[in-house]
Protein backbone atom coordinates (compact mmCIF):
# COMPACT_ATOMS: atom_id res chain seq x y z
CA UNK A 1 0.00 0.00 0.00
CA UNK A 2 2.83 2.40 0.87
CA UNK A 3 4.51 1.62 -2.44
CA UNK A 4 1.27 2.35 -4.34
CA UNK A 5 0.83 5.66 -2.48
CA UNK A 6 4.47 6.65 -3.15
CA UNK A 7 4.10 5.82 -6.85
CA UNK A 8 0.89 7.85 -7.08
CA UNK A 9 2.57 10.79 -5.32
CA UNK A 10 5.52 10.70 -7.74
CA UNK A 11 3.21 10.52 -10.76
CA UNK A 12 1.17 13.42 -9.36
CA UNK A 13 4.33 15.49 -8.83
CA UNK A 14 5.49 14.87 -12.41
CA UNK A 15 2.04 15.70 -13.78
CA UNK A 16 1.92 18.95 -11.79
CA UNK A 17 5.43 19.89 -12.96
CA UNK A 18 4.57 19.09 -16.58
CA UNK A 19 1.34 21.09 -16.52
CA UNK A 20 3.12 24.06 -14.91
CA UNK A 21 5.76 23.94 -17.63
CA UNK A 22 3.07 23.89 -20.32
CA UNK A 23 1.22 26.93 -18.97
CA UNK A 24 0.73 29.53 -21.72
CA UNK A 25 2.92 32.58 -21.38
CA UNK A 26 2.70 36.23 -22.41
CA UNK A 27 6.18 35.82 -23.92
CA UNK A 28 6.00 35.99 -27.72
CA UNK A 29 4.95 38.26 -30.57
CA UNK A 30 1.57 40.00 -30.46
CA UNK A 31 -0.42 41.92 -33.09
CA UNK A 32 -1.87 45.05 -31.49
CA UNK A 33 -5.60 45.76 -31.59
CA UNK A 34 -5.64 47.99 -34.67
CA UNK A 35 -3.11 45.83 -36.56
CA UNK A 36 -0.46 48.52 -37.09
CA UNK A 37 2.38 46.80 -35.18
CA UNK A 38 3.67 43.59 -33.63
CA UNK A 39 5.09 43.76 -30.12
CA UNK A 40 7.58 41.13 -28.92
CA UNK A 41 7.29 40.45 -25.18
CA UNK A 42 10.14 38.76 -23.36
CA UNK A 43 11.10 38.04 -19.77
CA UNK A 44 14.18 40.11 -18.91
CA UNK A 45 15.44 39.34 -15.40
CA UNK A 46 11.99 38.51 -14.06
CA UNK A 47 10.11 41.41 -15.67
CA UNK A 48 8.24 41.49 -18.96
CA UNK A 49 9.33 44.02 -21.56
CA UNK A 50 7.96 44.56 -25.05
CA UNK A 51 9.50 46.10 -28.17
CA UNK A 52 8.09 46.96 -31.59
CA UNK A 53 9.26 44.24 -34.03
CA UNK A 54 7.05 44.98 -37.05
CA UNK A 55 5.21 48.03 -38.39
CA UNK A 56 2.41 47.90 -40.94
CA UNK A 57 3.81 51.15 -42.36
CA UNK A 58 7.61 50.92 -42.04
CA UNK A 59 9.66 53.95 -41.04
CA UNK A 60 7.73 55.07 -37.96
CA UNK A 61 9.36 57.76 -35.80
CA UNK A 62 8.83 58.57 -32.13
CA UNK A 63 7.98 62.21 -32.84
CA UNK A 64 5.89 62.90 -29.71
CA UNK A 65 8.44 61.84 -27.08
CA UNK A 66 8.96 64.63 -24.53
CA UNK A 67 12.58 63.50 -23.98
CA UNK A 68 14.72 65.36 -26.57
CA UNK A 69 17.24 62.48 -26.59
CA UNK A 70 14.50 60.03 -27.67
CA UNK A 71 12.46 62.32 -29.92
CA UNK A 72 12.82 61.26 -33.53
CA UNK A 73 14.13 57.75 -32.82
CA UNK A 74 12.77 54.92 -35.00
CA UNK A 75 9.79 53.14 -33.49
CA UNK A 76 10.98 49.79 -34.88
CA UNK A 77 12.93 48.15 -32.05
CA UNK A 78 11.68 50.69 -29.49
CA UNK A 79 10.58 49.46 -26.03
CA UNK A 80 6.88 50.09 -25.36
CA UNK A 81 6.02 47.70 -22.50
CA UNK A 82 8.18 48.69 -19.56
CA UNK A 83 9.21 46.41 -16.71
CA UNK A 84 5.96 44.56 -16.05
CA UNK A 85 6.34 42.62 -12.80
CA UNK A 86 4.19 39.72 -11.60
CA UNK A 87 1.10 41.08 -9.88
CA UNK A 88 1.17 39.70 -6.31
CA UNK A 89 -2.62 39.82 -6.06
CA UNK A 90 -3.56 38.15 -9.36
CA UNK A 91 -1.69 35.12 -10.68
CA UNK A 92 -0.90 35.36 -14.39
CA UNK A 93 -1.15 39.15 -14.45
CA UNK A 94 1.86 41.42 -15.01
CA UNK A 95 1.82 45.10 -14.04
CA UNK A 96 4.03 47.99 -15.14
CA UNK A 97 3.90 50.76 -17.73
CA UNK A 98 3.22 51.16 -21.44
CA UNK A 99 4.57 53.92 -23.66
CA UNK A 100 2.20 55.36 -26.26
CA UNK A 101 4.31 56.75 -29.11
CA UNK A 102 1.23 58.41 -30.63
CA UNK A 103 1.10 60.95 -27.80
CA UNK A 104 4.46 60.48 -26.04
CA UNK A 105 2.90 59.47 -22.70
CA UNK A 106 3.38 56.60 -20.25
CA UNK A 107 0.40 54.80 -18.73
CA UNK A 108 -0.04 52.17 -16.04
CA UNK A 109 -0.52 48.80 -17.72
CA UNK A 110 -1.51 45.24 -16.90
CA UNK A 111 -1.23 42.24 -19.20
CA UNK A 112 -2.71 38.78 -18.84
CA UNK A 113 -3.82 36.00 -21.13
CA UNK A 114 -7.50 35.65 -22.02
CA UNK A 115 -6.46 32.39 -23.71
CA UNK A 116 -3.18 31.12 -25.16
CA UNK A 117 -3.61 33.24 -28.33
CA UNK A 118 -5.22 36.37 -26.87
CA UNK A 119 -3.51 38.91 -24.63
CA UNK A 120 -5.56 41.37 -22.58
CA UNK A 121 -3.73 44.68 -22.26
CA UNK A 122 -5.27 47.10 -19.79
CA UNK A 123 -3.95 50.66 -19.91
CA UNK A 124 -4.92 53.18 -17.23
CA UNK A 125 -4.61 56.94 -17.15
CA UNK A 126 -5.60 56.71 -13.47
CA UNK A 127 -7.70 53.98 -11.94
CA UNK A 128 -10.65 53.56 -12.73
CA UNK A 129 -10.07 55.30 -16.09
CA UNK A 130 -8.81 52.15 -17.83
CA UNK A 131 -9.30 50.63 -21.24
CA UNK A 132 -8.63 47.03 -22.30
CA UNK A 133 -7.39 45.94 -25.71
CA UNK A 134 -7.15 42.41 -27.06
CA UNK A 135 -3.89 41.55 -28.83
CA UNK A 136 -3.54 38.42 -30.98
CA UNK A 137 -0.56 36.05 -30.83
CA UNK A 138 1.55 36.10 -34.00
CA UNK A 139 2.75 32.65 -35.01
CA UNK A 140 4.69 33.61 -38.15
CA UNK A 141 6.27 36.98 -38.98
CA UNK A 142 4.54 39.05 -41.66
CA UNK A 143 5.98 38.50 -45.15
CA UNK A 144 7.08 42.14 -45.42
CA UNK A 145 8.87 42.19 -42.03
CA UNK A 146 12.14 44.08 -42.19
CA UNK A 147 14.96 43.34 -39.73
CA UNK A 148 15.25 45.36 -36.56
CA UNK A 149 17.83 48.14 -36.64
CA UNK A 150 21.16 47.33 -34.96
CA UNK A 151 21.45 47.96 -31.24
CA UNK A 152 23.57 51.09 -30.75
CA UNK A 153 25.56 49.88 -27.74
CA UNK A 154 26.04 46.28 -28.87
CA UNK A 155 29.56 45.24 -29.72
CA UNK A 156 29.94 42.48 -32.25
CA UNK A 157 31.61 39.44 -30.71
CA UNK A 158 35.06 38.72 -32.10
CA UNK A 159 36.19 35.31 -33.31
CA UNK A 160 36.73 32.79 -30.55
CA UNK A 161 38.86 29.67 -30.61
CA UNK A 162 37.72 26.34 -29.22
CA UNK A 163 40.45 26.56 -26.55
CA UNK A 164 39.25 29.97 -25.38
CA UNK A 165 35.67 28.72 -25.27
CA UNK A 166 36.74 25.64 -23.27
CA UNK A 167 38.59 27.79 -20.70
CA UNK A 168 35.48 29.86 -20.05
CA UNK A 169 33.40 26.79 -19.25
CA UNK A 170 29.82 26.17 -20.32
CA UNK A 171 28.37 28.98 -22.38
CA UNK A 172 25.60 31.02 -20.82
CA UNK A 173 22.78 31.84 -23.19
CA UNK A 174 22.98 35.32 -24.63
CA UNK A 175 20.18 37.69 -23.64
CA UNK A 176 17.37 37.99 -26.18
CA UNK A 177 17.26 40.85 -28.64
CA UNK A 178 14.40 42.33 -26.62
CA UNK A 179 16.43 42.26 -23.39
CA UNK A 180 19.50 43.71 -25.13
CA UNK A 181 17.43 46.61 -26.45
CA UNK A 182 15.93 47.22 -23.01
CA UNK A 183 19.42 47.22 -21.46
CA UNK A 184 20.67 49.69 -24.09
CA UNK A 185 17.64 51.93 -23.45
CA UNK A 186 18.40 51.91 -19.70
CA UNK A 187 22.10 52.62 -20.30
CA UNK A 188 21.26 55.52 -22.62
CA UNK A 189 18.89 56.94 -19.99
CA UNK A 190 21.61 56.68 -17.33
CA UNK A 191 24.08 58.51 -19.61
CA UNK A 192 21.52 61.26 -20.21
CA UNK A 193 20.80 61.57 -16.46
CA UNK A 194 24.55 61.70 -15.67
CA UNK A 195 24.96 64.69 -18.01
CA UNK A 196 22.30 66.68 -16.15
Amino acid sequence: MKRLFATAAIIGLFAATASAAEQPSVVGDWLVKDGYANIRIDNCNGKMWGIVVWEKTPGGVDSENPDPAKKGRPTLGMPVLMGLAPNPHEQGKWSGEIYNSQNGKMYQANVSLADENTLDLEGCLVWPLCQTQKWTRVKTPPPNAIPLPPIKGAASPGPQTKQAAAKKGPATPAPSDTCQRVAEEAAAQERTNAKK
